[in-house]
């Protein structure tokens, strides 16, 4: 195995972080390349301040709130500096260092391992990894490519099953001989069955003592591949409508397949969200269509003109707009997955809205109604949640399977409450100490059994839910530095939104800073924290303050919660985030624009270490830290495309991680733990 970086390829000027341009190419369609899609002229600080919007809320900035059964959560406390060998309990660990390794690196007194990587056999039938003669039906029965979200479901002690999603392909370094210009069929193929969803089976490998190592079960009964040619069912107001018909479907009611899945989650009822991202790249021929109506909903969506990237639409005709201008309609949405039903058909919740889902993640109310929160993962796009009409009812399946189709989709509307002249896009903070205001969330459609019946004008229900970006226009929604993940903390009920970057913000005709984004040219990212009014994700209203400004502690943008920044680590890019089970937020990284690997980092979000944020591990120079699952025992990341690298082929590769030599680069999850039996940082 490689132990010291490769000289770095040249790379293309501008990007926004560390990200390689290939990721930018295969991963999001050079997003960052084109023009921005939101080009609507939506409410902005000043205007929504001067509108008089009050803050309808319960909080104070700085106050402590009660949460029921939980102690309580703080927005904004101001922690005292502590010793840095101390720390929040959970991040008793010594913190990795950054680097440039081809190596994931772990703390002192850790272990990890590779769990599965790319080709491996999740059934004995599957022939042995062979990236010289791949097929379509080898890799079927293989783990797929480019891992993104992971989390376990227990079946008993010792014995879980995992589900992973896989957003993507590199096809210039999976495939010998490849020509961009030109794929083989063979190749398409295989890329097809390298997309979409893996559950396999998983057990503890202990052996007298505690232990976090896992194993994978071959030919475990709940083993499964989906692809991109899979059957999936669209469910909710959406599925039949005009819009989704097609020469192969025209029922609109059946898709073959999920594409581009990001992050997810899981539901009480023990089922699988797993969210379809940037579909947009891989459809051709935007050109073609002559319809201004529907030409811009394809641009607010960012589809292609020409050609894909892929060529996919060589070898199938659904993947052409000329031939197919309602395939593209069939993607984008939140997939609902049964991982203990082999046998079931995913299902595409159509309700819950479509645009760059980068995740949804489930918080029940007190009356047990379902609250789903999402980010759509684009420059000035925008924050949403769905609240269920109906409650969930513990081992009643046949309900729940409806809960997701029947209820209110919502967006935000940020406001701050600081003179917008101190908002100078420098990141200094405002007088009153923190970037802080309130907020309202702004129906835009209500869908059940007679259909979806929409919030916003000259738009149809129906409309509102295949074009979501646009009713999120018309109602002047808050433009954010690409909302990623969103996920409460089970502990006290705070939502914690993590947005990655926004190079684009405050330059040209591009919106300028506001206290919800308020730093221009937003390369490193910031996190925040959000508190529903009453604690309750039903409420219309809630308080919000920015947690975490990423970024090189000694760069005076930076805040981590008023923590001693001599004792936190750096940190760029939020990407994915996740809590243990002390209410410790741990976050992923994604295209670190320190120039160092991505990571995972723990942080306090509680108590006298609030913001102190500790680096746990660190992926091979070049992949991206996905996933992550944090449990008591071990700690599980996905390490998505490891020798991503510009100018990199499959004879010329960047980097032979995980299994050294001169072999190809394999997309991987890794688990990492206390061989000595002791709790993750205790």
């Amino acid at each position: 195995m490689l132990t010291s970086p490769r000289k770095l390829l040249p790379l293309i000027a501008n990007h926004s972080s560390n990200r390689s341009p290939m990721t930018c190419k295969y991963r999001c369609g050079d997003a960052c390349f084109h023009e921005v899609p939101n080009t609507s002229e939506g409410a902005y600080l000043g205007d929504i301040i001067a509108s008089g919007i009050s803050r309808r809320s319960l909080l104070k900035v700085g106050a402590v709130v009660a949460v029921a059964g939980a102690g309580a959560a703080t927005l904004g406390a101001q922690p005292a500096a502590a010793a840095p060998a101390q720390a929040a309990r959970g991040l008793a660990f010594t913190p990795v260092p950054p680097n440039s390794e081809h190596a994931v690196s772990v703390p002192e007194g850790y272990t990890s391992k590779v769990l599965i990587r790319w080709g491996d056999a999740l059934f004995s039938d599957a022939p042995a990894f062979d990236p010289e003669n791949q097929s379509a039906a080898a890799q079927e029965r293989q783990f797929g490519y480019n891992n993104d979200h992971l989390d376990l479901f227990e079946i008993r002690r010792d014995e879980h099953v995992m589900v992973i999603n896989h957003e993507y392909t590199n096809e210039e370094i999976m495939f010998p001989g490849y020509d961009p210009s030109a794929p083989t069929q063979d190749q398409v193929e295989i890329a097809w069955a390298a997309h979409g969803l893996t559950v396999v089976g998983v057990t503890g490998a202990a052996q007298g003592r505690p232990s976090g190592e896992l194993t994978t079960v071959v030919d475990h009964r709940l083993n499964r591949r989906l692809t991109a040619t899979t059957p999936f069912e669209l469910t909710g107001p959406v599925a039949g409508s005009e819009h989704v018909r097609t020469t192969a479907d025209p029922d609109g009611r059946t898709v073959l397949g999920t594409l581009n899945n990001c992050a997810g989650g899981v539901t009480p009822w023990r089922t699988w969200l797993t969210a379809e991202e940037n579909f947009n790249q891989y459809f051709a021929g935007a050109d073609e269509v002559t319809d201004p109506v529907v030409r811009e909903r394809l641009r607010r969506y960012g589809l292609p003109g020409g050609a894909s990237e892929r060529k996919w639409e060589a070898y199938d005709p659904r993947f052409d707009l000329g031939a197919e201008p309602n395939e593209v309609n069939r993607f984008g949405w939140i997939v609902e997955v049964d991982p203990f039903d082999p046998e079931s058909t995913p299902r595409k919740r159509t309700a819950l809205g479509r645009f760059k889902h980068e995740a949804a993640n489930i918080h029940l109310s007190r009356q047990n109604q379902v609250v789903a929160y999402m980010g759509d993962d684009e420059r000035f796009d925008y924050l949403y949640k769905f609240v269920s009409r109906d409650a969930f009812r513990r081992n009643n399946p046949e309900h729940n399977a409806t809960l997701l189709d029947n209820g209110t989709l919502y967006v935000a509307l940020f406001n701050g409450n600081s003179p917008v002249e101190e908002i100078d896009g420098s990141g200094t903070l405002p007088s009153d100490g923190g970037f802080d205001g309130a907020g309202e969330w702004i129906p835009i459609v209500t869908s059940d059994e007679a259909g979806a019946h929409s919030h916003v004008e000259g738009m149809t229900g129906v409309e509102v839910l295949l074009f979501t970006r646009q009713a999120g226009d018309a109602v002047g929604a808050t433009k954010m530095d690409r909302p990623e993940d969103v996920e409460t903390n089970p502990l006290t009920g705070v939502l914690y939104v993590a947005l990655t970057n926004n190079t684009n913000r405050g330059t040209g005709t591009n919106p300028g800073p506001d206290e919800t984004n308020p730093r221009s040219s937003n390369r490193h990212g910031h996190v925040i924290e959000l508190m529903e009014t009453g604690n309750d994700p039903r409420a219309y209203t809630f308080d919000w303050r920015i947690f975490l400004l990423c970024g090189d502690p000694n760069d005076p943008s930076t805040y981590f919660a008023g923590y001693d920044k001599s004792q936190v680590s750096p940190i760029s890019c939020p990407d994915n985030v996740t809590f243990d089970p002390y209410g410790n937020l741990w976050i992923s990284t994604d295209g670190n624009a320190l120039g160092t690997n991505d990571g995972l980092f723990g942080v306090a979000v509680d108590g006298e270490y609030r913001g102190q944020v500790k680096q746990f591990l660190t992926v091979p120079i070049s992949a991206e830290t996905c996933g992550p699952k944090v449990t008591e025992t071990r700690v599980l990341v996905c390490v998505q495309h490891p020798g991503e690298r510009s100018g990199a082929t499959f004879e010329n590769q960047f980097s032979h991680w995980p299994d050294g030599g001169t072999s190809v680069p394999r997309p991987a999850v890794v688990v990492a733990w206390r061989p000595d039996g002791i709790r993750i940082g205790r």
